[in-house]
């Protein structure tokens, strides 16, 4: 069985993003005023989208703590492999 885990701090959703060879993104065409825009986590092994932008972890932070978001996280799937699945939702408190 797999479970999820839920947190704002910063220094674990580097370390698992880091881990997974992912990075800090945006979705191309959605920043405004100053604003990253949408947020991502990107996996470019995993994939070859075109639409993501990388961006640094402090802009990314930034928009992250701004919009009072929370990244919710598995670190292993249900076969025991390690898990990429995440998604931010909205801060708890």
């Amino acid at each position: 069985m797999s479970s999820s885990n839920q947190t704002h701090d910063h220094n674990t959703i580097k370390k698992w993003v880091e881990e997974r060879k992912g990075v800090p993104a945006r979705v191309k065409g959605t920043g405004k005023n100053g604003d990253e825009g949408v947020l991502r986590i990107h996996f470019p092994e995993h994939s070859d989208s075109t639409n993501l932008e990388e961006i640094e972890w402090d802009d990314f932070f930034k928009d992250f703590d701004s919009d009072k978001l929370d990244f919710l996280y598995q670190d292993k799937k249900a076969d025991g492999e390690t898990s990429t699945f995440h998604k931010f939702v909205a801060r708890e408190k």
